[in-house]
């Protein structure tokens, strides 16, 4: 029962993922809420409802190290969620050399900050805080927003011509008409829109609390330590919505926004540690176990991985993936494989 309760909200956070989406992006061409730093943060939080819903609940209800786990190991595995937009993209190039832009260069080094600056909190006391919050995480906050100012800077007004050809960068924002497809909703009142949004981002935040309470259960059922089930399972269902919006935006040939959406997501997840200390009262880093600092070592490695495919634009295909898709499967496999030498 408690494994249905769990793929019945997974199911949930797919589809009301979708709607999410759509409607944000709709909301946001009507409204331009991406032209100003307040709205891309806004924007931010929209998109990660599954993952604050999930760390809230965690947090509230004592269980930090799942809220840990999910928050540090999801960078690994939404980072793997670009090995499925490679698929998608087709087999006669990689993803990695059609995105032709360095934009998501950025949000990778955005990434590796934030995640390298939360991780280095593990190692301080739970007495040096800040009114029950941890430096690191209000430091990871105050990188991310800097990060994101440069990010919509460089994207609007950039410094340096970029000359890849034969890549397929595609829009540099969703509010940018397509030539091939209209935006979601064009036909529908804001109104409707309005309750689309609300209706999807009270789904979401429901079935959140759903995985989260379902999961900690299973994962003390069968034994497993609680931020390992966080780093894999609750952070593969809460990653759902990016692989739905990703795969979409990549058959729009939007690849730009298909891969800095999930390192975007990535970065904004870090954050979500100030609301997981804010809720707990105390820093939650600090309840890190040796499979979140082995997981979040492993991220960096894929992060790093990602981003220098998208310098070097490997030509060839394997099986339908370029040569940097099947290395990020084998660094994940060998970090999920080695977990039960780590924890003991």
């Amino acid at each position: 029962m408690l494994l249905l309760v769990f793929a019945a909200a997974a199911a949930v956070t797919w589809i009301a993922g979708i709607v999410l989406s759509k409607t944000t992006d709709a909301l946001d061409t009507r409204f331009g809420l991406g032209e100003a730093l307040g709205g891309l943060i806004l924007l931010a939080v929209t998109g990660s409802l599954p993952e604050i819903a999930i760390t809230a609940s965690a947090a509230l209800s004592g269980h930090l190290d799942l809220a840990v786990g999910n928050l540090i190991g999801g960078v690994a595995v939404q980072t793997l969620v670009l090995v499925v937009l490679d698929f998608a993209s087709g087999r006669k190039r990689p993803l990695s050399f059609l995105v032709g832009s360095l934009v998501p260069v950025i949000e990778a080094l955005m990434v590796l900050v934030v995640l390298a600056t939360a991780l280095s909190g593990a190692a301080l006391s739970p007495s040096t805080n800040i009114g029950g919050v941890s430096p690191t995480s209000l430091a990871v906050v105050a990188f991310w927003v800097v990060g994101v100012w440069i990010v919509n800077r460089v994207r609007l007004k950039s410094g340096w011509v970029v000359e890849a050809p034969e890549s397929t960068p595609g829009r540099r924002h969703v509010r940018q008409p397509h030539p091939s497809g209209a935006h979601p909703y064009a036909g529908s009142t804001t109104a409707k829109v309005m309750l689309l949004f609300g209706a999807g981002a009270v789904a979401t935040l429901v079935a959140g609390v759903m995985l989260q309470d379902a999961g900690s259960l299973i994962a003390g059922r069968i034994g497993m330590q609680g931020a390992i089930f966080g780093a894999t399972f609750l952070a593969a269902a809460s990653a759902l919505p990016e692989i739905s919006s990703g795969i979409a935006a990549v058959r729009l040939g939007d690849l730009q926004l298909a891969v800095g959406d999930i390192l975007g997501g990535n970065s904004f997840q870090i954050c979500l540690f100030v609301l997981a200390d804010a809720l707990a009262g105390t820093p939650v880093i600090v309840a890190a176990h040796k499979s979140d600092v082995w997981l979040g070592g492993m991220g960096l490695l894929m992060t790093g991985i990602a981003a220098a495919a998208i310098i070097a634009r490997p030509k060839r295909t394997h099986l339908w993936l370029g040569i940097d898709s099947i290395a990020l499967v084998f660094v994940y496999a060998l970090a999920i494989g080695a977990l039960p030498r780590i924890t003991g």
